[in-house]
């Protein structure tokens, strides 16, 4: 495809190190639209393979407003079934821009390896000095290797190498929308990370009009019912936890946001430094970001601190677990002393209820919108290249919008029909 693509997929085999490379034709995008709708088809092209299929959005990495989309595709540990995980903060534009649309990796290799994407290159290496490090250590290791701190690295701790049912792919150091076990996949493939580096540029089929959509868009989204919303306890908010705030704020450094989205979605909080420092701290770790909002009203309701629960969530992510999957089984079992849940990860498994019981991560759960709703909206999100919670919380981002946009991006003509029949298929 000639506009907003790399126009290319990558075949990734573990086992033998073999790596082809395949056109994203034009008939594909028709088909199936982008996003999901083609991460899906991937994995059911090579089902009998259990790959794990990375993909961009067709808006992913573009001026739409909320287009930090990408999304890994696999069967779920947790659930059996195929299921469909967010990948946010920048690392999903990230992968739009490193050269390539889509990824299907499969097969496992004999000896711990790390994937390293960038410009419209994939290379295998070997891992082993990766293997047995944390999620901390192992990204600043890949990061300090190539002399770069913008990599963004998808990758596994203790968790994932352990095979643990409730291990997470992490986003740099921080929790991601993982709560499938995807991270118990790449330990079982012995895949310790991912690391992408996008240097590329993406065309645009009718570029002026396409920028006055995108603009159009921004300015009623900045009138809207998201303008002026504020980190993560604004999201817990929406969910009727609204006394967050104040038991977060002592802690509040920063709001965050993901790769051009309007409402900062994560917030910085500082454990070991003080929040309204101002200046450059000289603390290595001064605190942590949160991206997930139902651990921390679990670890609330257990009557833990703010301080105690992010620091459980901070040694969450350095381990490789989801915090959800954490917090969940504490309240479970009643164990509410800090240092005895920090010391419990590598004993706890599953089941837990954390991971949903829909196609699509749980992880973007806002307000108490009927199911039905919730997942063709989920839907549209995944296969556009949305964030999943913004498009949630953001109704001028109509389906007919944004197939109008796509259509003068990609110069192809994508229908209300098209965009119904990819959903079916993604949530039937």
């Amino acid at each position: 495809m000639e506009y907003l693509a790399s126009n290319k997929i990558a075949i990734i085999d573990l086992a033998t190190r073999d790596i082809i490379e395949e056109e994203l034709e034009d008939d594909l995008v028709l088909e199936k639209i982008g996003g999901v709708g083609i991460t899906k088809s991937l994995y059911d092209r090579f089902a009998d393979e259990n790959p794990i299929v990375l993909g961009t959005g067709l808006l992913t990495g573009s001026l739409v407003p909320g287009s930090a989309l990408s999304v890994i595709t696999a069967k779920s540990p947790s659930t059996g079934r195929v299921s469909h995980v967010p990948l946010t903060l920048d690392a999903g534009m990230e992968l739009k821009y490193s050269g390539f649309d889509y990824m299907v990796i499969k097969g496992a290799a004999d000896k711990p390896v790390y994937l390293w994407v960038h410009d419209g290159i994939a290379d295998l290496n070997d891992a082993e000095d990766l293997w047995g490090k944390d999620v901390w250590a192992a990204t600043d290791r890949i990061r300090d290797l190539m002399g770069d701190d913008l990599i963004q690295v998808l990758g596994i701790g203790e968790a994932g190498e352990k095979g643990s049912d409730l291990a997470q792919i992490s986003i740099n150091y921080w929790q991601s929308g993982d709560r499938m076990g995807f991270g118990s996949l790449f330990g079982k493939k012995r895949l310790k990370l991912i690391a992408i580096r996008g240097m590329g540029l993406l065309e645009i089929a009718e570029p002026e009009e396409f920028v006055e959509h995108c603009a159009g868009l921004l300015s009623a989204l900045k009138s809207g019912k998201t303008s002026g919303m504020k980190g993560i306890a604004t999201m817990a908010a929406a969910m009727g936890e609204a006394d967050i705030e104040g038991w977060l704020k002592p802690l509040t450094h920063k709001h965050m946001a993901c790769f051009n989205t309007p409402v900062p979605t994560n917030t910085f909080v500082f454990l070991d430094e003080d929040p309204a420092l101002l200046k450059e701290t000289s603390v290595a770790e001064p605190g942590f970001l949160l991206t997930d909002i139902s651990p921390l009203l679990t670890l609330k309701r257990l009557g833990l601190t703010a301080a105690d629960a992010c620091r459980i969530l901070k040694a969450c992510a350095k381990y490789g677990m989801d915090g959800a999957a954490v917090a969940e089984l504490s309240e479970k079992t009643g164990l509410k002393d800090p240092e005895a849940i920090k010391g419990s990860l590598p004993n706890l498994k599953g089941p837990v209820s954390s991971s949903g019981n829909a196609v699509f991560s749980p992880w973007a759960a806002v307000g108490n919108q009927e199911p039905k709703t919730w997942m063709r909206r989920e839907a549209v999100a995944y296969i556009f290249g949305l964030h999943p919670i913004f498009a949630l919380m953001a109704p001028e981002l109509t389906e007919e919008k944004l197939l109008e946009i796509s259509s003068l991006g990609t110069g192809l003509e994508l229908t209300s029909e098209t965009l119904d029949e990819v959903i079916a298929d993604i949530t039937g």
